[in-house]
């Protein structure tokens, strides 16, 4: 069973949003995070990441972009120990450290689906953000499979968001949320941790029904 349009939009949507909380912080981001358009989405795609999404637009409406990239840059970037590396290698890897085998992995995954990072991005292809940017490619891609009347290829689509999900993002999103959380320093960002993994996980399951009805 596919999905509907409107639904496809949906998840594109949020997965755009929250692979933007994953980049420095804008004012344009704190304003768009800190209306209920987010909650809005979340309250029949993943029930369970509203509340977090409602805390996210409550600490964006009381933030400074200058405030929230202290807290960016700790958590993310250093120049000290990182607090949640947002590099899947670094969690999935026995190195420890990013640009390892599974961050080749991803950017072969990426390749088989006919994309690559531009040459003038300068992001590693397992950051948290492009992972999460990759999903909302997929959506889009369903959607509009979806809309032409393709339902093989929207199966595909949806079978590729599964796999994407289950051998990439899913392995290591626990542990990188609960860095976060446990921390304890940055509401927002613990905020959108959760509301992260709780989209992401009830999405997970969302595509696994599809694909038993």
């Amino acid at each position: 069973m596919t999905e509907k349009p409107s639904v496809a939009a949906t998840r594109e949507d949020i997965y755009r949003l929250l692979a933007a909380c994953y980049y420095p912080p804008t004012a344009a981001l704190l304003k768009e995070l800190s209306c209920a358009g987010l909650a809005e989405m979340l309250n029949s795609a993943a029930p369970d990441a509203v509340e977090p999404a409602r805390q996210m637009a409550s600490y964006c409406s009381a933030s400074m972009p200058e405030e929230q990239l202290v807290e960016y840059s700790r958590l993310f970037l250093g120049p000290f120990k990182l607090v949640a590396p947002p590099y899947g290698s670094v969690w999935l890897d026995a190195s420890k450290i990013v640009m390892g085998a599974s961050t080749a992995r991803v950017a072969a995954f990426y390749d088989n689906c006919g994309l690559r990072l531009a040459d003038d991005f300068h992001e590693l292809p397992d950051h948290i953000a492009v992972e999460l940017e990759f999903m909302s490619f997929l959506a889009f891609k369903g959607r509009e499979a979806a809309m032409a009347g393709d339902n093989i290829e929207a199966g595909r689509l949806s079978a590729v968001q599964q796999e994407f999900l289950d051998n990439f993002l899913l392995p290591w999103l626990g542990q990188f949320t609960a860095s976060i959380v446990e921390d304890g320093e940055s509401p927002l960002y613990q905020a959108i941790a959760h509301c992260t993994s709780a989209f992401v996980t009830e999405d997970m399951a969302r595509l696994l029904s599809l694909s038993h009805v």
